[in-house]
C-alpha cells in the first residue's frame, strides 16, 4: 500500500505537505474555519503498517498556543474506541511523532476525540431514563440540534447547571459529562439518588456541534468564540449561546460549571469569581469550600496550579462563568482538564483521557452534594 492520510471524518483535520515515505511525512496544523486557530488535528494514515514513521508537523511553532505542545504526547488508536500516547518531541518550532503503527490503518489526534455520532448515542440512551429528559432547545449555525438534558425533577428546590465543550476541540469535556451523567443515572448511587430528591441538573452535554464535527480546537460555525459571547449573544453569530443563556433565565440557576481544557497545564483545576468587584466574602467561602471537597473526593484534582485571578479582566463578563457569576450570585467555576497528563497522576500509556475524564465527572457529585448544605 502507498501511504494515504485523510481527514473527510467527523472532527477530522490536518493539511498534507509531503506523504511519499512514511519515514518523512510533513503535516501543518489547519486552521479552525473561520479563524485563525491552529492547534486541533485528528486524521488517518494508511499504508505504514511495520514501518517507522516520522510525521513532522511543520507549523507547530506557530500554533495557538504553542506551549501546549511542550511535554506533550499525541494519542492514537488502530480501532476509534482505543486510544493510546505515541513517542512525540517538539523543539519550539516543529513537532515531530515518531511511531510504528502495528496495522495497515491508525488514527492520530491531539486528544482523544468525542465524536457526534456517540454525542447522539449518548442522548439517545439519557432519554430512556424515566428521570431524565432530552429537550431541544434550537439549531446551530449550520442547523444542528442544540440539546439540554435534564435530569431529575425541574420542580426540584436547586437548579444546577452544566454545560461542555464551548471550545469543540476540548474534547475531555464531554467525556466529562458523561461520565457525570451516568453516576446520576444510577440508581445503586447513593450521592446521586440524594442530590436528585433536592436539585435538578441541566446539562449542555456539547455547546459546539457544528464546531466538533468541522474539527475545530475554539469556534463554532460563524468563527465565534462562544466563551467569549455570553453578554450579547445574537442569533446569527451565537444562536448556541443564545438558547442556553435564555434557558438559565427561565427556569433559574444556582450552580453553574463550564467544563473545559487546558492545552498547556497538566493539571485538573477551577477558575473562580473571585475577580468580580461585587464577589463578598461569604461567596469567597462557598468556592473556597467546594474546591476542597472536591479535593477529597479525587486525587485527581488540585488547587496549586491554574489561572492568575487577572487572566481574563480585560473580557470578564463575556466569559460564561463569569457573567453567570455576576449575574446570578451562585457558585459559578470554569473546570479545566490537560491535554497532557495529569503531572500528579501521570499514566504513560494514556495520558489524560477519556475515561479519567468521566471518573472526574462522577466525582463532581459528592462536592455538589456537600455545597447544598
Amino acid at each position: 500500500m502507498s501511504i494515504k492520510i485523510s481527514t473527510m471524518f467527523d472532527a477530522g483535520s490536518i493539511d498534507v505537505a509531503n506523504a511519499e515515505h512514511p519515514s518523512r511525512i510533513d503535516l501543518n496544523l489547519r486552521a479552525d474555519s473561520h479563524a485563525d486557530i491552529h492547534q486541533w488535528f485528528h486524521f488517518r494514515l494508511q499504508g505504514a503498517r511495520d514501518q517507522a514513521v516520522t510525521m513532522r508537523f511543520l507549523n507547530a511553532g506557530q500554533a495557538t498556543y504553542p506551549k501546549g505542545f511542550e511535554d506533550y504526547q499525541a494519542v492514537a488508536s488502530y480501532d476509534l474506541d482505543n486510544w493510546f500516547r505515541v513517542p512525540t518531541t517538539f523543539d519550539g518550532q516543529v513537532m515531530t511523532i515518531e511511531h510504528t503503527p502495528e496495522t495497515d490503518s491508525i488514527y492520530y489526534a491531539y486528544f482523544e476525540p468525542y465524536s457526534w455520532e456517540r454525542h447522539l448515542r449518548l442522548l439517545g440512551e439519557v432519554a430512556e431514563n424515566p428521570i431524565a429528559r432530552v429537550v431541544d432547545l434550537g439549531s446551530t449555525v449550520e442547523g444542528r440540534d442544540m440539546n439540554l438534558v435534564v435530569i431529575g425533577n425541574p420542580q426540584a428546590e436547586k437548579k444546577i447547571w452544566v454545560i461542555a465543550r464551548q471550545h469543540p476541540g476540548e474534547s475531555m469535556a464531554e467525556w466529562f459529562v458523561e461520565g457525570m451523567m451516568d453516576a446520576l443515572l444510577d440508581s445503586a448511587n447513593p450521592v446521586a439518588r440524594t442530590l436528585l430528591q433536592r436539585a435538578v441538573f441541566y446539562i449542555v452535554p456539547n455547546m459546539n456541534p457544528d464546531g466538533s464535527v468541522r474539527g475545530n480546537l475554539r469556534t463554532n460555525a460563524a468563527g465565534a468564540n462562544l466563551n467569549r459571547e455570553w453578554m450579547n449573544p445574537s442569533l446569527e453569530r451565537s444562536p448556541e449561546v443564545l438558547c442556553v443563556k435564555q434557558k438559565i433565565e427561565e427556569v433559574g440557576i444556582d450552580m453553574f460549571f463550564d467544563i473545559h481544557g487546558d492545552e498547556a497545564l497538566p493539571y485538573n483545576f477551577v477558575a473562580g469569581c473571585e475577580m468580580l468587584e461585587d464577589f463578598t466574602a461569604e461567596r469567597a467561602m462557598e468556592q473556597t469550600a467546594f474546591i476542597d471537597r472536591y479535593i477529597a473526593c479525587s486525587p485527581d484534582f488540585q488547587k496549586e496550579f491554574g489561572y492568575a485571578a487577572s487572566k481574563y479582566n480585560d473580557e470578564l463578563l463575556t466569559l460564561a462563568s463569569k457573567y453567570v457569576g455576576h449575574h446570578y450570585k451562585c457558585l459559578s467555576l470554569t473546570l479545566e482538564m490537560p491535554f497532557k497528563d495529569n503531572a500528579n497522576l501521570p499514566d504513560a500509556h494514556t495520558g489524560w483521557n477519556g475515561a479519567r475524564s468521566a471518573g472526574l465527572g462522577a466525582a463532581m457529585l459528592q462536592p455538589i452534594l456537600q455545597a447544598l448544605g
